[in-house]
């Protein structure tokens, strides 16, 4: 699969598909779907069992849906299946591209040298207050310094090279640190477009601390503790 090409036959640049992973996002998922119309070629909405009005929202968008479970790592291998598109933008349902991002998809994609890379984009927060500038610049540095972005800048990458890494695994938690660590440090890609995830989360539980929890969790894969573990230990903190 690493000599697929990137290009259509047409010599058009390659379409994508979005796969959102989501429990309960009704919060945000209208957002991020209507910042993506237009630019992608379908979306893929992997469901953990949400309650709220997820499905609803996602339906009237158009996505197709795909019931899953086994954490973020589950829906995502599960949506994997329903990805027809030669690339896919892998991002969260609280997560919406900013401006030029599917432009600079489209370079990236278009550019054959990428075809056995991934790219992520900037982290960034919506929120004004001084804490939010701080951790975007904290990711900046783990980004820049450490190679690992997290599933909230969202990923791009060919769905070929995805299926050649073995895909998503369905663990429970840090899903995307074990997708980044396959990939390397070497087939990593910045590119300097905001992706913006709300910060409500971090409102709501404090900004050291669930910034603190989240580096436990992060200490505690590179310490060889099973995600199942971490997930349970994260439930245990909220």
């Amino acid at each position: 699969m690493g000599s697929e090409s990137p290009w259509d036959r047409t010599g058009t640049p390659p379409a994508f598909d979005a796969l959102i992973p989501t429990l309960n996002a009704a919060a945000g998922l209208g957002r991020t779907l209507a910042a993506l119309r237009g630019q992608v070629a379908s979306v893929v909405v992997a469901d953990g069992g949400s309650t709220d009005d997820t499905l609803a929202i996602a339906r009237d968008a158009g996505a197709r849906i795909v019931p899953a479970g086994g954490g973020r790592g589950g829906q995502l291998a599960a949506g994997a299946t329903a990805l027809t598109a030669p690339w896919v933008l892998v991002l969260h349902a609280d997560t919406f591209p900013g401006p030029g991002w599917a432009d600079a998809a489209r370079r990236f994609a278009a550019d054959p040298r990428n075809a056995d890379r991934a790219a992520h984009f900037r982290f960034a927060l919506d929120d004004a207050s001084p804490q939010a500038r701080r951790l975007e610049r904290l990711v900046a540095w783990r980004c820049r310094v450490l190679a690992l972005p997290y599933g909230d800048q969202g990923l791009l990458i060919r769905r070929g090279f995805l299926e050649a890494l073995g895909g998503f695994r369905p663990i429970p938690l840090m899903e995307d640190v074990d997708l980044v660590r396959r990939i390397g440090r070497r087939r990593l890609v910045a590119l300097d477009i905001p992706f913006v995830t709300s910060a409500e989360r971090w409102r709501r539980e404090g900004w050291r601390r669930r910034s603190a929890r989240n580096l436990a969790c992060l200490s505690l894969w590179f310490a060889g503790v099973p995600p199942e573990r971490i997930a349970r230990i994260y439930a245990r903190r909220r």
